[in-house]
């Protein structure tokens, strides 16, 4: 706790930790939101239809949510950059292309676990909604519903990925003080410089903020229990 009240008095200045936690937590919420939206429609669907190839999908659904994220970052910023398929945008070195490389490294981590876990409880949901004459789209409801405690963690996962990486976020960030640079990005810059009480002062910080987020979470969420109780 020294460390991080030195951090904060001296205001670390030369590394711009204030703008590296906006940057984090923008990056990070941003992304898990939107890999949410996808990742859950998309582990669904494949659960709830068969199709040709669907074994490879799944493969490699699997294979990229396992893939080096420097991987990803190397291959966003070809696509991202002045002479790539996706230059016109105009967003690399922005946080915004920081959120489109962890979306892409995101999506699969969520999808693969809903899918997970929808082919072992996504039938029996289905079954007794038919039963109670429920159309498809009450069904896809009750099946998110029941499914809550499965896409919570899948979150949660998401978020952990999100708000701890390095690798992509520097290469298609550039790690840009006071515009792209992240909390992570920050720490290896420091670490490089040998300043290494600092550099474990943020990460504390940084441990503590996603501590926080945690805990938020998890209160709104048996908040959400105890009044479904009732």
């Amino acid at each position: 706790m020294k460390f991080i009240s030195e951090l904060v008095a001296k205001g670390f200045s030369d590394v711009g930790v204030m703008s590296a936690v906006k940057t984090t937590l923008i990056m990070a919420i941003s992304s898990t939101i939107i890999s949410a939206v996808f990742g859950i429609i998309i582990g669904l669907l494949l659960e709830r239809f068969n199709f040709k190839g669907k074994k490879i999908v799944v493969r490699i659904n699997r294979t990229l949510m396992g893939v080096p994220p420097v991987v990803i970052g190397l291959v966003v910023y070809m696509l991202l950059m002045r002479r790539g398929p996706l230059g016109s945008l105009h967003i690399l070195f922005t946080v915004k292309g920081m959120i489109f490389a962890q979306v892409l490294i995101i999506t699969p981590i969520v999808s693969g676990m809903i899918y997970s876990s929808a082919l072992k409880s996504a039938m029996p949901i289905r079954f007794f909604a038919k039963t109670m004459g429920a159309n498809s789209r009450q069904t896809s409801f009750l099946i998110i519903k029941e499914m809550r405690s499965e896409i919570y963690f899948a979150l949660v996962a998401g978020f952990g990925r999100a708000i701890s990486e390095v690798g992509a976020v520097m290469l298609v960030g550039g790690n840009i003080k006071g515009s792209t640079r992240t909390m992570t990005t920050a720490i290896s810059l420091l670490k490089s410089q040998g300043i290494f009480s600092e550099g474990i002062a943020l990460g504390v910080m940084l441990l503590l903020i996603a501590f926080i987020l945690q805990w938020i979470t998890d209160f709104l969420r048996k908040e959400e229990i105890v009044d479904e109780n009732y």
